[in-house]
């Protein structure tokens, strides 16, 4: 084991303790309020045995993490410290999370987008809780902070730092937008979380399951440690397998498709005119640069794009690269039977060729040949013009979804 250290939010220093191969799939572990991350210990080992690398982290003002100076303990600075660790660790990892660390991890995913993890498991983490419960915990929480016997493990500072109604009604939000596969654990008999709360909070995430572990209460994790573990083990290999996808010759197509998907690229709309004088255009993701002597490019075009026939007769195309704000823009082309050029502003380039207003560049180009690629066609072209925004960043595509650049 060894201890790790992140920079969080306000530039505190978090702590962790990580196991495992670094070339194993990453389990983040997020603790409750008045935990530590020596909670997570029978899990942590449970993992590592599955071949999963766990990295154990302490939240602000708990265990070896800072305790910051302004005692912000609000659910935003939770939340901008998960993204700043899941920012700064080299993969994405499922996080296992339970009760506030559910709330952190809910509302971070569900705001930022499935990019930061591969996973959510929320243990006994609903928004809607036992009020009479709550208030049983708290006090029992404020008891602890206030022995002067034994050495305080986390701020006490913390039991004041939340607005439980703004956090539960964000966190509740939030869930509509995961996209994760997520799985959601309750104690059978957990008095802080109702059954009937946690399954309206499940039924609102698009893909989630749901799992009660008898014999356990609010710290199901915990009280029945084997259970859990084998429920959580069950889940991971099923949903977020430790092994690599493997495309054979042959093979199912899908599986290919999802590995060239792990290329990034940016998004580009090629365009010509038809001639009657009808702009055309389409989105297309499978674009590069090929000489710069000659000053060559290539995009390639399904055979079954309705747009096809006029760009290959066409003399002159454009190749325009899209921005971070023209999401919608690629979405109109990207879909038949729309007036795409209604609905979207252009002008025309010196060779007549529609140039896609505000893009991040716009290549104008004569038709310097083409190919024979497959289900496609590889159009080469010779750039005559190209201008550029250099103030933008550039919209892109990532397994089967847009993103943007994320600066650590």
């Amino acid at each position: 084991m060894a201890e790790q250290e992140f920079k969080g939010f306000g530039g505190i220093t978090l702590r962790a303790e990580t196991s495992g191969s670094p070339d194993d799939p990453a389990v983040l572990l997020l603790h409750g309020g008045g935990q530590t991350r020596k909670v997570w210990g029978d899990v942590a080992a449970s993992l590592v045995t599955a071949g999963r690398q766990v990295v154990n982290l302490d939240l602000r003002g708990h265990g070896a993490s800072d305790w910051p100076q302004d005692a912000r303990y609000d659910l935003e600075a939770f939340v901008e410290d998960l993204k700043c660790v899941l920012a700064q660790l080299p993969s994405r990892p499922v996080i296992v999370a339970a009760s506030l660390g559910g709330w952190i991890a809910a509302a971070a995913i569900g705001e930022e987008g499935g990019h930061l993890a591969a996973g959510l498991v929320l243990v006994d983490a609903p928004p809607e809780i036992d009020a009479a419960a709550a208030k049983k915990v708290s006090e029992s929480l404020r008891k602890h902070a206030e022995r002067t016997d034994t050495r305080k493990d986390w701020d006490p500072k913390f039991l004041k730092g939340m607005d439980l109604e703004a956090a539960t009604r964000r966190v509740s939000d939030a869930a509509e937008n995961i996209k994760l596969p997520v799985l959601f654990v309750r104690g059978a008999l957990s008095e802080l979380t109702p059954a009937d709360a946690a399954g309206r909070y499940v039924k609102k995430f698009e893909s989630a399951e749901f799992a009660e572990i008898r014999e356990a209460g609010h710290m199901a994790a915990f009280d029945r440690a084997d259970l859990f573990n084998a429920t959580l083990l069950d889940f991971l290999e099923r949903r977020v397998p430790r092994f690599m996808p493997d495309y054979r010759s042959g093979s199912d197509a899908r599986t290919l498709r999802d590995a060239l998907g792990c290329f990034a690229t940016g998004v580009t709309i090629v365009t010509a005119m038809s001639a009657t004088g009808e702009p055309v255009g389409l989105t297309a993701n499978s674009f590069t640069s090929v000489s710069l002597d000659p000053p060559l490019l290539l995009v390639c075009i399904a055979r079954t794009s309705g747009s096809l026939k006029v760009i290959e007769e066409a003399g002159h195309f454009a190749v325009n690269v899209l921005h971070i704000g023209q999401q919608p823009v690629s979405n109109t082309f990207a879909r038949p039977g729309e007036d795409r050029f209604s609905r979207t502003p252009w002008q025309r380039g010196q060779k007549d060729v529609p140039l896609i207003g505000g893009a991040l560049v716009n290549f104008e180009c004569s038709r310097h040949a083409l190919h024979d690629g497959g289900d496609h066609v590889i159009l080469v072209g010779k750039v005559e013009r190209a201008k550029y925004e250099p103030r933008r960043d550039p919209l892109l595509y990532f397994k089967g979804k847009y993103r943007r650049l994320h600066f650590a």
